[in-house]
């Protein structure tokens, strides 16, 4: 209940605080890409109850002769990449922190196709609310592999405490200064998880 108070509390000032970005960003991707400004995606939060998660979209709808999307690399230029690399993308989750649909802190909500595929050690990263950022986050974020980013998320399940939520921010914060670990390898984003090898 305290974590859940001070999460709605933050998440309400930063809204305010952060209200010329989100006019600022909001401009430039009707300007660059047109509408939707948002992109809106369901997804598994706490006892995988699922709800709507809010980003700015970063990828162009552009298609190919046949009407199929382009891959990610291809839609993901410009002003989008700019506002990926910088994590501007993940503002808008604030608004679903002040629902209480989402932490600050906390395993990253991800797709809903792959609850399906977890194995039972890997379905407890649902046993606490989804956060905008994570241990895993600050741990190599896309540049990691599947099974070790699920690793970190029910080692913290398991550790969570307010101390390493402040550490977790913190360390959130450099990340994102340094603008890491925002692809994998292989893939301008993350390549899907497929389960468990």
């Amino acid at each position: 209940m305290i974590k859940s108070l001070f999460d709605k509390n933050l998440a309400l000032i930063l809204i305010i605080l952060f209200s010329p970005i989100y006019i600022i960003v909001s401009l430039l991707i009707q300007r660059k890409m047109g509408s939707p400004i948002l992109f809106r995606q369901k997804r598994p939060g706490y006892k995988e109850k699922i709800f709507a998660i809010y980003k700015f979209r970063t990828m162009t709808n552009e298609k190919d002769q046949d009407g199929n999307l382009l891959t990610d690399d291809k839609r993901l230029v410009g002003i989008g990449k700019f506002i990926r690399s910088t994590s501007l993308d993940e503002l808008p989750q604030l608004f679903n922190v002040l629902k209480g649909e989402m932490s600050f802190v906390g395993p990253r909500p991800l797709l809903i196709e792959y609850l399906d595929l977890y194995n039972d050690t890997q379905k407890r990263r649902h046993d606490v609310k989804p956060g905008i950022t994570g241990w895993a986050q600050v741990n190599g974020r896309n540049a990691i592999s599947w099974e070790q980013k699920f690793d970190y998320d029910v080692w913290y399940v398991d550790n969570q405490s307010f101390w390493l939520d402040m550490k977790i921010i913190w360390m959130t914060f450099l990340k994102v200064l340094k603008r890491s670990d925002i692809n994998s390898d292989t893939s301008a984003t993350m390549e899907k998880f497929t389960g468990s090898r």
